[in-house]
């Protein structure tokens, strides 16, 4: 066999031991993640880029100020979180989200049956948005939902 033809054949395995490596959700999703989404945690986006680059390896797409990971068999709340979003530092907002494969009114529910928060509907809209105290917010998202905390950045230590 070339050397060529072995190489090709090495980084192909290499390629897919780490895209197998990365296709099991931690067990530390839901603390990691999930408390992220009900604002349970400091937001700031660099430590949860590198927490989902680890696990799910890099993301598919930077849009709408932020980074897409795809999650398979990524579960919150019994719910299918099929993708988590990481602001990416071009918008005043630091936040992490994520797309629920379901309505936001079964995500409240999932959520508040295992979590104990509560969300208030806060508009009279036809697809109204969700919030709790601390900012967690669900908002309709097509046929799915999206959950996310989304915080003002702080300022620099030299503004403060």
């Amino acid at each position: 066999m070339p050397l060529h033809s072995f190489l090709k054949g090495g980084a192909l395995l290499a390629a897919v031991l780490s895209f197998s490596a990365h296709a099991v959700t931690p067990t530390t999703f839901g603390t990691v993640i999930g408390s992220a989404l009900l604002c349970n945690d400091q937001t700031v986006n660099q430590p949860f880029y590198d927490y989902m680059v680890r696990f799910f390896g890099p993301p598919y797409k930077r849009d709408g100020g932020a980074w897409w990971f795809r999650t398979p068999d990524a579960r919150l709340w019994d719910t299918e979180i099929s993708e988590v979003m990481v602001s990416d530092d071009t918008w005043p907002l630091v936040f992490v989200g994520a797309v629920a494969e379901t309505t936001p009114d079964l995500l409240e529910q999932a959520v508040t049956a295992q979590s104990g928060v509560r969300y208030a509907k806060i508009d009279n809209s036809r697809f109204p948005v969700r919030e709790t105290r601390p900012g967690s917010r669900i908002v309709y998202f097509d046929r799915k939902s999206k959950i996310y905390c989304a915080k003002f950045k702080p300022l620099p230590p030299a503004l403060r």
